[in-house]
């Protein structure tokens, strides 16, 4: 749990050539890194290892090294460590090429493979990358679905990363208007940020005066300035310069976030010198809301107190219009001068862990031109970003009705909105894609979802387009819904949305069943029909009915408590396998991590009191040990009830006692015990045989895909194997403990003769014949 950062800081003192400087900026070093994780091979997200580090601003280079380690030394098969890496949220993968959820978008992210010998590393090196949160996922190759009991060696595979970076101190600040002279070298480019502030429209970058040192007369800048940060997903805005001068606009910059600018010469032995300057144009500033605070709850009550009398009228066509009414004329207000938007404010809600939800504050219908287009704003923080970021669109068409070349058109962008829609304009910002939806009258309504949105603010901007007039309808309603979401749609009917932890960060994602697979365990081509599961349900519920014969054999014999512990784990392991099925065929008659407990506890149970009544030892002594296993088994089962000693403690243990019973008997009797040949080879070899056979079968045959009938086998050879092991009757039990004094014939005959200070009173089988005179 423990992140070690080093930070080196570099001495103004030294040389620039001991330090690397450039000139124009000092740089410090910083190096972070991870402890090591075992990896797993993928099956669903909850098998990724997930390491998140940050980059902080003004970041010149970074590096990461990816190191591999295997566990073992015995011999391991050849895989491949497969490693995502991605900006401002966890990568969405798709491994196994799976289906996604309907109206589910993801990008791919940048991925490595990482062949894996005793010692593998890897480094992976970029310049100018984005500021922030940067994720690292990290699995083996695809599940092969055997199941590998716990605490066997197995092959094993641990992966670290560290991060190097380099980072500036002292940036140079491109302001607006004021012109700043740099200069560059071939090996010392030119690193500067500037500031684009909120509502910004658009901005430039303009270069001038060039000049040369060594061609003093070329007028020919050469110069690459790159504008932007890295984020693998992203590239910079590259402008090539040549002349004495150049420039760059860009339109719908990133709103409130610093930018870097990087300048670099084109040339290899020419230093330019040159001026740079930047300027931005903020036309789109809404109208200012003022500074009375309390206007905003003001809002918020009537809004709540509407919504609460349309729902006590039972009125809901007036509570549309009237939410229409009201919001359509606080809209239709006249603009001011440098507003191009109308700018709807947003509650935000957390309702959850990983659960958020936001409204206008409004109400739910927002209301819609052709003249200006209508801006909304997310605001997504960081543990926001492990979750599904839902939107969902709704034309109300309750009180306008739209014409067939009208359409309502919405763009979804990060960083930045796009302030300008129509059906020619793509949805993209200066530095980021975004998404659009159109709604109208043939599609009403329209649902986009995004797995592991980045941490940044979304802008939702909607317009009203048309062909070639509005006409009359310049105004429509819509109802945007946007909230996060832990999974998508709860992963379905069958998976299960698990909330998932690297370190601090919380994020979550579909365990899917019954063969179901993909982001929202949607993609049925691999699931299980019906009847397949009610097969397997069937068998491993069914299998334990072949503990009746040992049930009745221990009955017969006299070994009541040993028929109790069979008739305990026959109940728990039929329960607990009908509630354990993967699909729709499930009957749980209580919690499912009780009946797991409960089977797991009966099935080592019924291994030691076989064990121990083959030994033959003394009730006292026998049912002494009982109760302390019992109670032993019971702690370490909630310690670790899927252990490897969990089992092989105890029967360990119990031939221990047992072969040490017969070698005392045999040694004190001067031959072989059990002395009868019959016994050896019709009960004690089958029943080991059968004993070996299913343990083998548990711990070295069973995949997902066979685990229904060879588990169902496991079940039915110990049965089998109890049904061989246990004892006859003996002939002249000793009677002790509490069953001392009990006489359990199998005609169901029963006396009770009771002690008195220890000893038993007895009965006299002879008949007295009296006289009566």
């Amino acid at each position: 749990m423990e992140v070690y950062f080093l930070c080196g800081l570099i001495c103004f003192g030294l040389t620039p050539a001991t330090l690397g400087d450039d000139g124009q900026v000092t740089f410090v070093s910083e190096l972070s890194s991870k402890p090591a994780q075992k990896l797993s091979k993928y099956g669903w997200y909850g098998n990724v290892r997930l390491q998140r580090f940050h980059i902080p601003e003004e970041t010149a280079v970074a590096r990461w090294v990816f190191t591999v380690t295997k566990g073992h030394s015995f011999h391991c098969a050849q895989h491949n460590v497969t490693i995502h890496i991605r900006w401002g949220a966890p990568p969405v993968i798709n491994p196994v090429g799976s289906v996604f959820p309907n109206n589910t978008l993801w990008t791919p992210c940048v991925s490595l493979k990482l062949p894996v010998t005793s010692h593998s590393s890897t480094t992976f090196n970029f310049s100018s990358p984005a500021p922030g949160d940067w994720y690292i996922a990290a699995h083996l190759p695809e599940d092969d679905g055997r199941i590998e009991q716990k605490g066997f060696p197995s092959c094993s595979y641990f992966f670290q990363p560290q991060l190097s970076i380099r980072r500036a101190v002292d940036t140079p600040v491109l302001h607006q208007g004021t012109f700043l002279q740099q200069t560059v070298a071939p090996d010392r480019p030119a690193r500067l940020k500037l500031y684009v502030p909120e509502f910004a429209s658009s901005f430039s970058i303009s270069v001038a005066d060039c000049s040369s040192e060594e061609e003093p007369h070329n007028e020919n800048c050469s110069l690459v300035f790159r504008i932007g940060s890295v984020s693998l997903q992203e590239e910079p805005l590259t402008v090539n310069c040549s002349g004495i001068e150049c420039s760059a606009t860009l339109a719908n910059p990133p709103w409130d976030a610093w930018l870097q600018v990087v300048v670099e010469s084109n040339h290899d032995n020419r230093t330019v010198a040159f001026s740079i300057v930047s300027n931005y144009t903020v036309a789109c500033k809404p109208k200012s809301v003022g500074l009375t605070v309390d206007d905003d709850f003001r809002k918020l009550r009537n809004n709540s107190s509407s919504t609460n009398s349309t729902s006590a009228g039972n009125s809901s066509t007036a509570a549309e219009t009237l939410a229409f009414s009201n919001v359509t004329a606080s809209l239709l207000t006249p603009l001011s001068a440098s507003a191009c938007v109308w700018n709807i404010p947003v509650l935000y809600e957390e309702v959850d862990v990983l659960s958020l939800r936001f409204t206008p504050v409004n109400g739910p219908n927002v209301s819609v031109t052709d003249t200006h287009p209508t801006l909304l704003s997310y605001p997504l923080q960081t543990l926001a970003t492990g979750g599904t970021l839902n939107l969902q669109l709704t034309l109300n068409t309750t009180n306008v009705t739209l014409g067939n070349s009208s359409t309502v058109v919405a763009c979804f962008s990060p960083w930045a909105p796009v302030l300008e829609l129509n059906n020619s304009q793509p949805c993209r910002t200066a530095l980021f894609g975004g998404y659009i939806v159109h709604v109208n009258t043939s599609v009403s309504k329209a649902v986009i979802r995004l797995p592991f949105p980045q941490s940044t603010t979304w802008y939702l901007t909607l317009q009203l387009t048309c062909n070639s007039d509005c006409g009359n309808t310049s105004v429509v309603s819509v109802v945007p819904e946007v909230f996060i979401s832990a999974c998508v749609e709860d992963c379905g009917k069958y998976g299960e949305c698990r909330l998932l932890r690297s370190y601090t960060y919380l994020y979550a994602a579909c365990v899917c069943k019954a063969g179901w697979s993909g982001w929202g365990c949607t993609d049925d081509s691999k699931a299980q029909s019906y009847r397949r599961q009610l097969t397997a349900t069937l068998l491993l519920t069914f299998s334990n009915l072949f503990f009746l014969p040992a049930i009745v054999v221990a009955v017969k014999r006299g070994y009541i408590t040993e028929a109790s512990v069979y008739l305990f784990t026959m109940f728990f392991s039929t329960f607990y396998h009908a509630c354990d099925q993967p699909g729709v065929a499930v009957l749980c008659i209580m919690n499912y991590d009780t009946l797991q407990y409960c089977d797991f506890l009966g099935s080592v149970c019924s291994f030691w009191v076989t064990i121990l009544c083959m030994a033959r030892i003394r009730d006292t002594f026998k049912y002494t040990l009982f109760m302390l296993g019992a109670l032993l088994l019971a702690m370490s089962m909630q310690l670790d009830r899927k252990g490897l000693w969990n089992m092989l403690g105890p029967i360990l243990c119990a031939v221990t006692v047992m072969v040490t019973a017969w070698v005392y008997r045999g040694v004190k009797r001067h031959h072989c015990y059990p002395p009868s040949w019959q016994r050896w080879v019709f009960f004690l070899l089958p029943g080991a045989l059968c004993a070996l056979i299913g343990v083998s079968v548990f711990i070295f045959a069973e995949t997902e895909d066979n685990y229904y009938y060879t588990h169902s086998l496991w079940h039915i050879l110990v049965a089998a194997c109890v049904v061989f092991l246990l004892p006859p009757r003996e002939k002249s039990r000793e009677s002790s403990g509490w069953s001392r004094g009990w006489n359990w014939n199998w005609n169901w005959n029963w006396s009770w003769r009771p002690r008195v200070c220890g000893y038993t009173l007895c009965q006299s089988s002879k008949d007295e014949l009296c006289t009566v005179t």
